[in-house]
Order: structure tokens, then C-alpha cells, then sequence
């Protein structure tokens, strides 16, 4: 009987663990994606929207906006983690900033998304994620064009980016599953 009150009084501690290390970990690799870039000018090709996309996946709507907002928060007091180590103030109102303003956006429609029965299946779930990655590129071109004209805009900060967003939409979807279920055993 005293084992039981033991496991009963730890047994709440232990999801909350598990989250906050997801959280971190997350944030964690959000940061690592940027780094892994293909360099582009303006617009660098990098694995960060996997990372946000995955955050939202697994945290859920208001976790995986935390988790980008963290991500953010860490970039904007100097830490360097975005891509190119980039930081501060700078990254918030150039030329690319757009694709950082939509980043929370998409972490919490990708939370929806996973909460969503459809997103289960191989191809719908890969189409919401897909959609997710060209919403995101959709509001940094946007804000691009801020900077160069349309046509320009799209076509270095949209176009050369949509064979990647496919894959990792795959990607994300795969090991968002893998998680579920490694998670319910």
C-alpha cells in the first residue's frame, strides 16, 4: 500500500516532466534547424519550419506557440539562433522578418491540426502540413515584397522553397507519428 501512495504522488509530476523536456527540446532544435542551412540570398534555406511545425504537433496549439515564442525570445536578447547566428533586433524588421512573424502562427494551427482526427492519415495530415509550410512562405514573401518587387519576392522567397516545405512535410508528419507511438507504449 505505501508503494501506491508513493506512485500516486509522483505519477502527476512525471507528464509535466516529460512536457517540459519536450518543450526544451523542441526550442532546442528549432535553433539547430536554423543552423542547418543552405545559404540563399535574401531568404536562407533551413530546417527550422520542421522544427515549428513539429513543436506545434507535439506541445499542441498554445504549447507549440510558447515554444516558438520562447525560440524568439531567446533569439531577440541576443542569443544566436537563428539562422546565420543571427540575433536581436535586426532579424525582427528585415527583409525576412515576415517568415519569423508567421513562425507562432503556424506552431499553433499545426497544434489544431494534430488535435484534428484527419490529420491521422498520411495524406490529409501531409496536406495540412504542407498547407502550414505554404502559409509560412506565402507571409515572408508577402513581407519580402516589402523590400523587392512581387515577382522577385516570389521567386526567391517562395518558389525555390516549396520542393522542401513537401519534404518536410513528409518528415514532420512521420515523426510526429513516430512520437504518438513510441509515446502510447
Amino acid at each position: 500500500m505505501g508503494s501506491v501512495r508513493i506512485m500516486s504522488r509522483t505519477t502527476p509530476l512525471r507528464p509535466m516532466f516529460q512536457r517540459l523536456i519536450g518543450f526544451t527540446a523542441l526550442v532546442a532544435l528549432m535553433a539547430v534547424g536554423a543552423q542547418a542551412d543552405v545559404p540563399m540570398q535574401p531568404v536562407p534555406m533551413t530546417l527550422q519550419s520542421l522544427a515549428i511545425v513539429l513543436a506545434g504537433l507535439c506541445l499542441g496549439p498554445v504549447g507549440g506557440v510558447l515554444a516558438v515564442l520562447t525560440y524568439l525570445l531567446l533569439a531577440l536578447i541576443g542569443l544566436p539562433v537563428l539562422s546565420d547566428g543571427a540575433s536581436g533586433l535586426a532579424p525582427f524588421s528585415g527583409a525576412t522578418a515576415g517568415y519569423i512573424y508567421a513562425f507562432p502562427v503556424v506552431a499553433g494551427l499545426a497544434g489544431l491540426a494534430g488535435r484534428a482526427r484527419w490529420a491521422e492519415r498520411p495524406v490529409t495530415g501531409v496536406a495540412a502540413l504542407f498547407g502550414l509550410h505554404l502559409l509560412l512562405l506565402a507571409a515572408g514573401t508577402a513581407w519580402l515584397a516589402l523590400y523587392l518587387p512581387a515577382p522577385q519576392a516570389l521567386a526567391v522567397g517562395f518558389t525555390p522553397f516549396l520542393p522542401g516545405a513537401a519534404v518536410k512535410s513528409v518528415a514532420a508528419w512521420l515523426i510526429w507519428k513516430g512520437i504518438r507511438r513510441v509515446g502510447t507504449r
